[in-house]
C-alpha cells in the first residue's frame, strides 16, 4: 500500500500494519454501502461520515431516527443505516418534534441545508428552539439553492452571483445573508449551537467532536442542540472542488466565522 505521498517509509508502515491484520480505516456501521448522489467534490458525503461515525461510537445506531429535508440530501435516508423518515420542505424539526414527544427514548436528528432551515422552515427551527426540544440539528450551509440549479439562499453572501441574483446579493434587493448560529444562540432553549467547517483536516477534527457533543447533549436531555456546517457547493459555485474548499476558508468564514455560539454548563461537560 503507497500513501498519498508515496514516500517509501510510509509504504513499508503500512504494509507493517496490513501484516498484523489491523484495520485501520472502514466503514462506520451507521452508513449504508449505497454509492451517493452528491456531485464530485462536494462535502455532504464527508459529513455524513461524521455523523455515522459519531454515532457508531456513541453505540446508538438501533435508536436513531433521521429527518430527512427536501433539497440535496432529500435521499439522506437511502445512505444511514438508520429509522428514517421523509419531511416536507422546511418541516424537519416540527416532525422531529413529534417524533422525540412520542419516542422520548429515540435519539432524533434533522439533517436541513440552508433553503430548507433558513428559508422556508425558518419558523419551525426557531420555535423548536424557542421551545427546548431535545433533538439535535445539523444545519448545512453552502451559500446557496443545490438541488435547484443554484438560486439564492438565505445565506447567500453579499456580492455572491446566483441563478435568481446574477448581479451579486445586493442588501438594497436581498437584504443580509441570515448567521442561523447566531439567531439561535439568543433562544433559551437551545443548549449547544457551534459552527464547524470541513475544509482541512483540523476542521473535520472539530467538527466530528461538535457531532458527537450534540449528540450527547440530547442523550442528556439538555435541550435544541445545533451543529452549523460550512459546506462546498463546487457545482453551484463553478468551482473545482479545491477552489471550492479554498473559498470556504477564505470568503465564507469571514461572515460566518468558526466557533461556539452557545455552549451551556451542562453541554460543556459533555464535550468530547
Amino acid at each position: 500500500m503507497i500513501s498519498n505521498n508515496g514516500h517509501p517509509e510510509e509504504m513499508v508502515l503500512d504494509e507493517a500494519v496490513l501484516e498484523q491484520g489491523k484495520v485501520v480505516f472502514a466503514r462506520p456501521q451507521a452508513l449504508s454501502e449505497n454509492h451517493t448522489h452528491y456531485c464530485p467534490g462536494c462535502t455532504h458525503g464527508l459529513i455524513h461520515r461524521l455523523i455515522a461515525e459519531a454515532i457508531d461510537e456513541l453505540g446508538i445506531r438501533e435508536r436513531v431516527i433521521a429527518v430527512a429535508p427536501v433539497g440535496c440530501s432529500v435521499l439522506l435516508y437511502q445512505y444511514f443505516e438508520v429509522d428514517a423518515v421523509e419531511a416536507a420542505h422546511g418541516r424537519a424539526p416540527a416532525m422531529a418534534t413529534g417524533l422525540k414527544r412520542t419516542q422520548p427514548d429515540k435519539v432524533v436528528f434533522t439533517y436541513q441545508g440552508d433553503g430548507d432551515l433558513a428559508a422556508i422552515g425558518a419558523a419551525e427551527i426557531l420555535h423548536a428552539a424557542s421551545r427546548g426540544e431535545n433533538i439535535s440539528v445539523f444545519f448545512i450551509n453552502n451559500a446557496v439553492y443545490g438541488m435547484t440549479s443554484g438560486q439564492m439562499a438565505p445565506t447567500t453572501l453579499l456580492g455572491q452571483v446566483t441563478t435568481s441574483s446574477p448581479m451579486g446579493r445586493n442588501v438594497q434587493l436581498h437584504g443580509y445573508p441570515m448567521r442561523m448560529a447566531e439567531i439561535l444562540a439568543g433562544l433559551p432553549g437551545a443548549c449547544y449551537v457551534v459552527r464547524r467547517s470541513v475544509y482541512d483536516i483540523r476542521t473535520v477534527r472539530q467538527a466530528k467532536k461538535a457531532v458527537v457533543t450534540a449528540f450527547k447533549t440530547q442523550l442528556a436531555g439538555l435541550g435544541l442542540s445545533m451543529v452549523e456546517f460550512l459546506s462546498s457547493c463546487p457545482t453551484n459555485w463553478h468551482m473545482t472542488p479545491e477552489e471550492a474548499l479554498g473559498w470556504i476558508r477564505g470568503t465564507m468564514v469571514s461572515y460566518f466565522p468558526l466557533g461556539d455560539y452557545k455552549v451551556t454548563d451542562a453541554a460543556k461537560a459533555l464535550e468530547a
